[in-house]
């Protein structure tokens, strides 16, 4: 009896002591596991994914909506995509016209241009073997255009250094029927555009407010840019410019051969079948650089973006430096040839380079 009450009494000292020893230990600060203290009181930001500072250079991309703001002669290129579908013997009649427009003047090309309604009837009755995928193709370049000249990105860097930054804006990102692509400015011989003395500042709660600024954009190469890189590549892998698509996209040797049949068939004279092959390349490739023509008139007048941006900055590694930044958000005003509207539903992110 005596040794059993000896235990419990041991064993209720030993336990008293770890629970007074508990008590009297301060507990884990986890907001603040170093054991240090700010001055103010509060834990370290950098802790909570809150950056102590923003300086550093970080890749950001934006995304600009234009429904609303985007120049009226967006719709002339549009139905400059359509005139070669939308008329009855189209899209032959639309080829014919390109190949009487590159012939020399002479006697062939006044009948030609005669006999043209019967030659693009005989043209579109054998339309398979001379530009089966022809009109297909061309209102689907038409609809991409439409979204890309509407929505696009825009790929960019910022460098901060103790708040103030320069803003460089290298190329577009499109986004096309959920395919994505991207193209710098520099791969067309285009100068990146680059804004400095930019004021940047961060509160203690990881917001950032990037001052307004303005960034002058060539529309027109923006649209020539997306349709060389993104339209014509989704819709014939081995073209890289319109010229070339229009050259897959027609028969040229048919086109030629099917003229001098039309023609000998009504005047018992066709002409010289290389004639009408080296006009047909001739006159799809001016036809490539008319509709090139009015998307490059767009550059006349610069798309100015007056830009304000918030967002968030997060340290992903806790060494109180900007990581990334998110939920970044445009507010302000676009204006082309000087005619403001607001820019709605423009957003950017961010990461460390």
């Amino acid at each position: 009896m005596m040794t059993s009450k000896h235990l419990t009494v041991a064993l209720a000292l030993a336990l008293g002591s770890v629970a007074m020893g508990c008590a009297g230990d301060a507990p884990p600060d986890l907001s603040n596991p170093d054991g240090t203290s700010n001055p103010d009181g509060t834990s370290n930001p950098d802790e909570q994914g809150q950056p102590v500072t923003a300086n550093g250079k970080y890749t950001m991309r934006s995304t600009l909506d234009l429904a609303a703001s985007a120049p009226g002669q967006v719709g002339a290129v549009v139905n400059a995509f359509i005139a070669a579908t939308d008329d009855g013997d189209d899209p032959t009649s639309w080829i014919l016209d390109q190949v009487i427009n590159s012939m020399s003047s002479g006697t062939i090309k006044t009948i030609l241009k005669g006999a043209k309604p019967f030659v693009a009837g005989y043209l579109n009755d054998r339309l398979l073997s001379i530009a089966p995928d022809f009109v297909s193709t061309m209102v689907q370049i038409g609809n991409d255009f439409g979204q890309v000249a509407h929505k696009f990105g825009l790929n960019e860097t910022l460098d901060v250094s103790n708040g103030t930054a320069t803003h460089t804006v290298l190329g577009a990102h499109f986004k096309i029927d959920n395919i994505e692509s991207d193209a710098l400015f520099s791969q067309y011989s285009l100068p990146n555009t680059v804004v400095a003395n930019v004021a940047v500042t961060m509160d203690q709660t990881g917001k950032i407010a990037i001052a307004n600024h303005q960034i002058g954009l060539s529309y027109g190469a923006v649209l020539h840019m997306g349709l060389d890189a993104a339209i014509i590549p989704m819709v014939d892998a081995n073209a890289t410019n319109l010229g070339q698509l229009f050259g897959h996209l027609v028969d040229c040797d048919a086109v030629a051969q099917y003229i001098y049949d039309a023609i000998q068939s009504q005047v018992g004279f066709g002409g010289s079948v290389s004639a009408y092959k080296t006009a047909c390349t001739a006159g799809l490739n001016a036809g490539a650089g008319f509709i090139y023509s009015k998307i490059d008139s767009l550059s006349g007048s610069a798309l100015e973006l007056g830009l304000a941006g918030t967002a968030r900055g997060i340290d992903t590694n806790g060494d109180g430096n900007m990581d990334k930044i998110q939920t970044g958000a445009w507010a302000g005003n676009v204006s082309y040839a000087g005619t403001p509207a607001p820019l709605t539903g423009a957003t950017f992110y961010g990461t460390r380079m």
